[in-house]
């Protein structure tokens, strides 16, 4: 079973891929440094270090579906 705590929702736009609030500073409409492109790969399982570019909190995408993206550790308190 996939632990919810370790997921966060994301959403696409164009080439973008940006999450409505950052998990750790709480920053509003955050653009990821992660292209569209590269989620197939990361479905496919290849892990993907993600630092976020407004408090350089970094955490690795080990999965992601059409809604989420799946850390290798909690998002969620």
């Amino acid at each position: 079973m996939i632990p919810f705590q370790n997921t966060w929702p994301y959403e696409t736009m164009g080439d973008d891929v940006y999450v409505t609030e950052c998990p750790f500073c709480g920053a509003a409409n955050v653009i990821l440094p992660l292209k569209k492109k590269k989620l197939p790969d990361i479905r496919d399982g290849k892990k993907h270090l993600l630092v976020f570019p407004c408090c350089k909190n970094s955490v690795y995408i080990v999965d992601v579906d059409t809604d989420y993206l799946l850390a290798h550790k909690r998002l969620r308190k």
